[in-house]
């Protein structure tokens, strides 16, 4: 990606200037450049598509190359991906009226097309793609976009409390038959273990995961 389509600015086309908006003008002139560089060098980049989507593309090339056939001399070849059904890329309120449009049909809340990209962000850091990776994927040029754009959402938290869970208990541990429900416990513990971990907290025994106790004495044994 190295250019970006820049929104239209309008300057009156007529003598009759009386302070209406340009873009009001029924004979209006676009006073700025269709295209511009991306805002940062991180935009310049390359990027990966999934398979199913490059499909997509394709179908897509297929239709836009019927539509040049039906156009014939009416067609602008600007090269664009997306373009009208002459060939000219596309305002920026056709893509705005079309999302919304899209979001009507999947019964979807309302929202802006620019928080699409935080949905994309987000997704990034559901799969646990590292923060560099996502930077080049999102074109963003400092870390603090991270921030920004990704949202800690409630599948992440239980994926991360599930990941916390693995790494502290060992699989087919079972609940605690002590009254301590919700702490995981292995369904044979030998005396030693047991004397190890009793812990008293408002007279209720809490129950410390072997594997947490491992890595705690492997720590001391480092230190």
């Amino acid at each position: 990606m190295k250019w970006t389509a820049l929104r239209p600015i309008y300057g009156h086309g007529c003598r009759d200037r009386s302070g209406r908006n340009p873009g009001f003008c029924p004979q209006k002139v676009r006073i700025n450049p269709l295209i511009g560089e991306t805002k940062s060098r991180a935009g310049k980049r390359t990027i990966g598509l999934p398979d199913q989507l490059v499909s997509l593309l394709r179908d897509h090339r297929a239709a836009q190359d019927a539509e040049r056939q039906r156009a014939r001399q009416l067609w602008t070849d600007g090269d664009w991906v997306f373009a009208s059904t002459t060939g000219e890329p596309l305002n920026p309120n056709t893509d705005h009226h079309e999302w919304k449009a899209l979001l009507r049909r999947a019964a979807v809340r309302e929202s802006r097309l620019h928080d699409a990209r935080h949905t994309a962000a987000t997704m990034l850091l559901a799969l646990g793609v590292p923060e560099r990776a996502a930077m080049g994927v999102m074109g963003w040029s400092s870390t603090a976009m991270a921030a920004r754009y990704q949202h800690m959402t409630d599948p992440i938290r239980r994926d991360i409390a599930q990941r916390l869970g693995g790494l502290l208990w060992e699989p087919g541990d079972d609940r605690p038959d002590d009254g301590t429900a919700g702490v995981a416990v292995p369904a044979e513990r030998t005396t030693e273990t047991k004397t190890e971990t009793k812990r008293l907290r408002g007279g209720s025994q809490m129950w410390e995961p072997p594997r947490l106790l491992s890595a705690l004495r492997e720590s001391e044994t480092v230190l």
